[in-house]
């Protein structure tokens, strides 16, 4: 598992590699590398097809899973989504999914702690995207590896529950400067838990990322989720509006002025988704 992203190398242990750890971190260099390529050609997939890509990260049990149900339920007229979703093993999630009527691929990562962006490739060569809105790509649970990975995602949204502990920001810093927004779920149970203190874990997460937006939600209410819905289709307009601009950017003829030179060198210019992905590492 964690000789897949390097965390297995710790300071406790780097004594013990020192002879390799030159050809170690030129490893894990390329493998990053190779996967921010692999990202990039994702995300122009998403793109090209006015996609809106959605990247869930959390601790195993925060309520992912159930988000996804509720917003589902939700849903605005005229809008439609697909799920991705990743766990070491089982189809559990995406059946869970598909029983709302909506598409899901199931990857299994076999023991990689987190998805990273050839997985996701792999994923979408089962999953038609058309007439796709939003594609939700549920990570594996794990606070840390997949902060570190991208996916070709738009926007990471990191969920944060109740049931773990309100200092949870401060002791796992890396998603929560990953993340774009922060979702503290399962907020029904708040009455019968007095430890987490709703008030300290904005201030934990505030003392990492100031700015970072914070929204509380249940899935079992639907507290919050009118609200999420709206961040949702905010971000859907901005990024379709962002695409519109980059098309008329591409296919605008330049202005007389601006292909002067050019005229000069003698140069003028005018399946479905009911499938499952296995990676065992």
């Amino acid at each position: 598992m964690c000789d897949t992203c390097g965390c297995a190398i710790t300071d406790s242990n780097r004594h013990l590699i020192e002879a390799q750890e030159h050809q170690t971190i030129e490893v894990l260099e390329n493998l990053l590398a190779e996967n921010d390529t692999q990202a990039e050609h994702n995300r122009a997939h998403f793109d090209a097809r006015g996609v809106l890509a959605i990247n869930l990260m959390s601790s195993p049990g925060s309520g992912k899973t159930s988000l996804l149900e509720a917003t589902i339920k939700a849903l605005p007229a005229g809008l439609h989504v697909a799920v991705i979703e990743g766990d070491l093993e089982t189809e559990n999630d995406a059946e869970r999914i598909r029983r709302h009527g909506v598409t899901a691929v199931q990857i299994t990562t076999g023991m990689a702690c987190h998805l990273d962006a050839h997985m996701v490739h792999d994923a979408l060569h089962v999953l038609d995207l058309t007439g796709i809105d939003i594609l939700f790509i549920e990570n594996v649970g794990n606070l840390v590896c997949p902060a570190n990975f991208d996916i070709g995602q738009h926007h990471n949204v990191m969920l944060l529950s109740v049931t773990e502990g309100d200092d949870k920001a401060a002791k796992y810093p890396v998603m929560v400067r990953a993340a774009e927004q922060v979702l503290i779920t399962k907020t029904d149970l708040l009455p019968y838990l007095e430890e987490f203190s709703v008030a300290r874990a904005r201030e934990s997460i505030g003392g990492v990322c100031r700015e970072l937006p914070i929204l509380e939600v249940s899935s079992k209410n639907g507290q919050g989720i009118d609200t999420w819905l709206e961040w949702l289709t905010s971000r859907l307009a901005a990024r379709r509006a962002a695409s519109a601009t980059e098309k008329w950017r591409r296919h605008t003829p330049p202005q007389p002025h601006e292909h002067a030179h050019s005229h000069e060198a003698g140069h003028p210019h005018h399946h479905n988704g009911h499938g499952m992905v296995h990676f065992h590492k």
